[in-house]
């Protein structure tokens, strides 16, 4: 599906099914050069099962057009801009990493628009470090080839890959390097300057009165579970699971995550009523 934002085309994978305005809907924002396909083991799950999808594609990024935003908060904007595009007046948002990131900002911007938050290997701040945002814009390779070693917890998943003829960590490079090459402006280090500048995350956290969940990797070396005290005791109503993955978490344990999920997206959603 393709709806228009800010005179760009705005693509939105929905799992090979019709829009129906009868159903809840989930957004599915993923993280640094990637796009939608990270979700595809638990998207398609969705889909047919009673929900509608939108898994974008972030401005500059797979089929979405328009250059790479700069900040989390112009992204936030855009995702919203997607809602009023596709006509949802609420939705479930789940963010990977930077995808994390505008989700929760989304739901500090317009709170009555998010029925739910689901925030995956995120971590408040997201700290960058300078020698990775250099790379990432003077040799774009060589930062692709770190993270995607960062990101994994095993070169190879064993005893056997949950995903079958799926290569995680083989997939994960070449979807960056395929981002590296439909759009060669700086994607990766446009998305982790984004990252590394949100300096909104406590305030947004603290004003988020809906349902949360967050999924982190047990063995995650880009957003550490020891790094999330802040995040989850900001927001200390947030149901916190942990997977045995690293950062690519949604490809490495796809059953554990869509299970941890769908539970939580059948969840009526109970919005705090009390300040905090």
């Amino acid at each position: 599906m393709i709806h228009t934002v800010d005179n760009h085309a705005a693509y939105c994978y929905t799992g090979g099914k019709v829009f129906n305005p009868a159903q809840p809907t989930a957004v599915f924002i993923h993280g640094a050069q990637n796009d939608h396909c990270v979700w595809a083991l638990q998207t398609r799950y969705f889909a047919h099962h009673g929900w509608n999808v939108l898994a974008v594609d972030l401005p500059g990024h797979g089929r979405s057009a328009g250059d790479a935003r700069t900040s989390v908060e112009e992204l936030a904007r855009w995702i919203l801009a997607v809602l009023d595009a596709a006509g949802v007046a609420q939705a479930m948002l789940v963010g990977h990493s930077m995808g994390s990131l505008i989700a929760l900002e989304a739901a500090h911007l317009a709170p009555g628009r998010v029925s739910q938050l689901a925030m995956l290997g995120s971590t408040y701040p997201m700290t960058v470090s300078p020698a990775l945002l250099a790379t990432s814009k003077n040799d774009e390779q060589a930062a692709i080839d770190m993270v995607n070693l960062w990101s994994h917890s095993s070169i190879a998943q064993k005893p056997s890959f949950p995903g079958p003829g799926f290569y995680a960590m083989g997939g994960a490079r070449r979807l960056k390097q395929r981002i590296s090459a439909i759009n060669p402006g700086h994607v990766f280090h446009t998305d982790f300057y984004a990252c590394n500048a949100y300096a909104n995350g406590e305030l947004a956290a603290a004003s988020v009165t809906c349902p949360v969940l967050f999924i982190f990797g047990a063995r995650d070396m880009m957003t550490p579970p020891k790094s999330t005290k802040l995040l989850t005791s900001t927001i200390a109503h947030g149901k916190v699971v942990q997977v045995d993955a690293g950062h690519e978490l949604m490809a490495e344990q796809p059953d554990a995550v869509l299970d941890a999920l769908y539970a939580f997206a059948a969840t009526k959603p109970v919005f705090l009523t009390t300040s905090r």
